[in-house]
């Protein structure tokens, strides 16, 4: 992602409260469709992944907290609750495998699941005193071992054995809160000052990310890493007191900041493409967000909750291809608790008009989204008078007529202002 040329491709009339009965399991408002995934039976409930259709958290139910999954309605909730744990919590999911940590006795172990409470895979390492698994993906899990009195960042790839400690030279503790296959995110603590960090397997890796003038910074999630390519990073850093949601390319200075006017704060929890999910605080109450890599983007997705609802966050982000699924939890305050939630948004008609060229990550077939993919991808195949550009005919009208000219150029601008529906 170069970062430039961002557009939200929400609709303004999609941020108005949704009124509702307190019967409805789910409501719709302008496209977008808001799930309450709190199982029946539970207390509470909190989602922390979603990806592949599914969705993980955990759920307080039976007096016990219970990783769970779900597959997009409160019905579908799976029990993962091993049968030898005091308590269970899923923090990650791949669509495949979940992840996170089971308490046995005192000590709280790493590992993993694949959809059921059986399918329990213990990644906690020889002589650790306490290991938590928080991010899965690309074939790694990302999160902290406790040895001592020391939390180091970790890395596994699906064993206890495989277990790599992350901590940079230097650092008195860390954390990973996230893995794509080739890089893992968080934080390290140096000279006394909680960092942002970016590791590519192994100690030695380490890039810090920390902003200039910044007291702290953090990674919650990283994306779209390749041998070639730094992917996308994004966190959070607190600069003149106020900690505001930041969007990284790799280094310290790429680093975008999200932060929404009149905010008090804002925190960036997961990247998809051009989209970054998070929370701000504004009149002292936390609120479900989603960005498109620019500040002025942001949408405030509590909006879409009913009135009950009197604080979110959003987790993560996920995409199967005709749908973007968000997660995170509302406080509801009829029941008095935290409930797991599930915002979901078709992607769109492909197509919807010329400008919508490329899908999410810049690659061909477009995916009913404007952004600042279809832009780049654009401008790159105009100047290489690539049939990519070759939006419209002569005169201005799609389809293309197998030439690149200023037809094509002015007609993609035009129809990029104007959006999809």
């Amino acid at each position: 992602m170069n970062g430039v040329f961002m557009r939200c491709f929400i609709s303004p009339a999609a941020i108005a409260a949704i009124a509702g009965s307190l019967g409805l399991a789910s409501v719709t408002q302008a496209q977008w469709t808001v799930t309450n995934l709190n199982p029946s039976g539970a207390v509470g409930s909190y989602a922390n992944a979603a990806a592949g259709g599914q969705q993980t958290g955990y759920a307080f139910v039976g007096g016990v907290l219970r990783a769970s999954l779900w597959l997009e309605t409160a019905e579908s909730w799976v029990d993962l609750h091993p049968a030898a744990a005091t308590e269970s919590f899923a923090y990650a999911s791949d669509g495949v495998q979940q992840a996170g940590y089971v308490v046995v006795g005192d000590i709280s172990r790493a590992g993993l699941w694949t959809g059921t409470s059986a399918s329990w895979l213990d990644l906690h390492p020889a002589r650790a005193a306490q290991s938590v698994a928080l991010a899965v993906g690309g074939g790694q899990q990302a999160g902290i071992v406790i040895r001592g009195i020391t939390t180091s960042a970790s890395l596994w790839t699906g064993t206890a054995a495989s277990w790599v400690n992350l901590q940079p030279a230097g650092a008195t503790s860390s954390y990973a809160y996230a893995v794509d296959g080739v890089q893992q995110g968080g934080w390290a603590e140096v000279g006394g000052v909680r960092r942002a960090s970016r590791w590519t397997g192994t100690a030695a890796s380490w890039v810090d990310l920390h902003p200039a003038g910044a007291t702290e910074s953090e990674l919650r999630d990283v994306a779209g890493a390749s041998s070639s390519d730094p992917g996308q990073q994004v966190g959070y850093a607190t600069i003149d007191g106020v900690s505001r949601a930041s969007l990284w390319n790799g280094t310290a200075a790429s680093r975008v900041d999200l932060h929404p006017a009149n905010a008090a704060s804002s925190y960036a929890n997961a990247v998809l493409g051009e989209m970054q999910v998070g929370h701000v605080f504004i009149g002292g109450r936390s609120r479900a967000s989603l960005w498109t890599g620019t500040a002025d983007s942001w949408v405030n997705l509590h909006d879409l909750l009913p009135s009950w609802f009197t604080s979110s966050e959003a987790r993560s982000i996920s995409s199967d291809g005709v749908n973007i699924h968000i997660v995170g939890w509302g406080f509801n305050n009829i029941t008095f608790a935290q409930q797991a939630i599930l915002w979901s948004k078709p992607l769109g008609t492909a197509g919807c008009n010329p400008a919508d060229i490329v899908g999410i990550g810049g690659n061909p077939p477009a995916d009913g989204l404007l952004t600042g993919d279809d832009f780049n991808a654009f401008i790159a195949a105009f100047i290489a008078d690539d049939p990519l550009a070759d939006v419209v005919t002569i005169g201005g009208l799609p389809p293309g007529d197998g030439m690149v000219t200023g037809d094509d150029f002015n007609a993609f601008i035009a129809a990029f202002a104007v959006g999809c529906p």
